[in-house]
């Protein structure tokens, strides 16, 4: 059973005077997460796994705050951690650059910072926790070339065509995502014919995705950076009755969602991308304890399709 949540105003009036190796707030570590959005499934996942991990630690109390895709908003809440004088934070930015004074705003306070899933730019941070984008994009990349020059026509000297749907391109995921989906492509007959920023959003990909399919009459691949993004492409797709005659990829590979989706064909493969609430607490805890933590944590990641998401998928390269 959760503790209950301390307001906000409740939480800023309790005194921050108290030494760091102790908690500032009685006898509970209060963790401040601030989260960019619940918008996407995967950062709902990503909560949840930082409650469960700490439902076994009751000297933590976790205050939640939901920034709803809004950088400023973000800034904002974080802001309101400082103020208020939380013993640690976790920060999962929207976008790397309006994110970093604030963060580092926090650090300088000498309230330890947890970055999870995006970066921010510079080293004004405890620890950075997140798997690594561009392989996982790579990954993506050599699994769809793979797929694609196996096709009939590719093997007969065509050019595959395919779409991207990438997330938002202010962020650190959707910038490594692309890059290293585009260094496996380096001298391969393959075309992307249409390229859109759906901001993560199943709703946008799939309008996108219906402009993809108005103006190419040929898409052989789409590769979505996340699962919602595949599976809004996916519906766009079955629409026009063309789903049938593309490959969909996605990231996230979510046991309610990617791997679901796998399941039942609707993708072809969806690339793991972990959402490490499980090492934040683990490692918040030993920083509130005072014990030393590496700068930066990769998460490993693993990928499904439907030979092998019945056994839990295969780790990356």
């Amino acid at each position: 059973m959760h503790k209950p949540i301390l307001s906000l105003l409740a939480l800023a009036a309790l005194s921050a005077s108290a030494a760091p190796a102790s908690p500032r707030h009685g006898d509970k570590w209060i963790v401040g997460m601030s989260q960019c959005n619940l918008g996407e499934p995967w950062r709902v996942q990503m909560n949840a796994d930082i409650r469960k991990a700490a439902e076994a630690h009751p000297e933590i109390e976790l205050v939640f705050k939901d920034a709803q895709n809004d950088t400023l908003r973000q800034r904002s809440q974080i802001e309101e951690f400082i103020n208020a004088g939380v013993d640690l934070l976790i920060v999962s930015p929207k976008e790397a650059a309006p994110l970093t004074p604030p963060v580092a705003a926090a650090f300088s306070h000498g309230i330890p910072v947890i970055v999870l899933d995006r970066k921010v730019l510079g080293n004004d941070f405890t620890q950075f926790i997140g798997a690594d984008n561009r392989r996982i994009g790579r990954a993506a990349g050599d699994w769809a070339v793979r797929r694609l020059l196996a096709l009939p026509r590719v093997k007969d000297g065509g050019r595959a065509r395919m779409v991207e749907l990438t997330g938002l391109m202010t962020s650190t995921p959707g910038q490594d995502r692309l890059a290293g989906f585009h260094a496996a492509l380096q001298g391969q007959p393959v075309d992307i014919v249409f390229s859109a920023d759906t901001q993560w959003l199943e709703p946008q990909a799939r309008a996108e995705m219906e402009s993809a399919l108005a103006v190419n009459p040929q898409i052989d691949l789409v590769y979505a950076h996340n699962d919602p993004a595949a599976h809004g492409a996916y519906l766009a797709a079955k629409s026009a009755s063309r789903e049938k005659d593309i490959i969909f990829i996605g990231i996230d590979g979510l046991p309610q969602e990617g791997q679901v989706y796998v399941r039942q064909g609707l993708l072809e493969a969806s690339f793991e991308y972990p959402t490490g609430g499980r090492e934040a607490v683990e490692s918040a805890l030993k920083i509130l304890n005072g014990d030393a933590v590496p700068r930066q944590v990769t998460l490993n990641s693993r990928f499904f399709t439907r030979d092998t998401v019945a056994s839990g998928g295969k780790w990356l390269p």
